[in-house]
């Protein structure tokens, strides 16, 4: 009964398959190590992308071990795969961030899985192995204050990756622009050591798709074609 009264916190760690394309992209043009930022984190466990295994047409990247594995993940294209990414620090944002250590916050992240998506049930629980090993830090706070503070100012010698996966669509029209020129303010300030990244997977129109831009420079890139929940990706 108390669930009823929460927002739907899907969490769905196939969104890091869509994404991996974007943070290898980042990690190759600009050659420094990774700062990643979560709006809508949940309980944080997109921020464990790189410790997720990934395969697709002999193609192998992430860790070979990892209990999360995602195989076939690109049916067409693909991303720089041969780019090792160095993430330096990771932290989220969420109105109501959900804990995963607790077993009150992992059946609440397993209540929100379709009961017959037995795939994504596997997922979830394997990424909430890795997240019990490597805490992140997921602030109870709103997006457009939490985006502000930490893009206040450029941070030397580390790319900054701001992203949210399936967010946006909760956001009003006013909320939206608002977020946007957030970002693009920070945009301006970026320089070549210390560049800002915006990815992104959301709904536009009728299909899912993952844009990116980079600052300097600023360019809208649509990177990527997908469902929803994960693979396969059209790159």
């Amino acid at each position: 009964r108390e669930l009823i009264e929460r927002p739907v916190q899907t969490n769905e760690v196939g969104r890091a398959a869509i994404l991996l394309g974007g943070f290898l992209l980042v990690a190759e043009e600009a050659r420094l190590p990774l700062r990643c930022l979560e709006v809508g984190a949940s309980a944080g466990l997109n921020l464990l992308w790189d410790r997720y295994g990934y395969e697709s047409g002999g193609m192998t990247w992430g860790d070979p071990r990892s209990p999360v594995r995602f195989r076939d993940v690109f049916e067409e294209g693909r991303p720089p795969t041969d780019v090792s990414v160095d993430v330096v620090e990771r932290r989220g944002c969420d109105l109501q961030p959900v804990d995963p250590a607790t077993e009150e916050g992992r059946l609440t992240l397993l209540s929100y899985v379709w009961p017959d998506q037995l795939s994504r049930m596997d997922l979830l629980r394997a990424a909430l192995e890795i997240a019990a090993r490597v805490p992140v830090t997921v602030d109870k706070a709103d997006g457009l204050e939490w985006v502000e503070r930490q893009l206040a100012r450029p941070t030397p010698g580390r790319a900054t990756v701001l992203f949210h996966s399936i967010t946006a669509l909760y956001f009003d029209s006013e909320y939206r622009r608002r977020f946007a020129q957030g970002i693009e303010e920070a945009g301006r300030r970026a320089t070549s050591n210390a560049p800002l990244a915006w990815l992104s997977l959301e709904l536009e129109g009728d299909r899912f798709e993952t844009r990116l831009r980079v600052w300097p420079g600023g360019e809208d890139r649509l990177i990527a074609l997908s469902g929803p929940h994960g693979p396969p990706v059209r790159w």
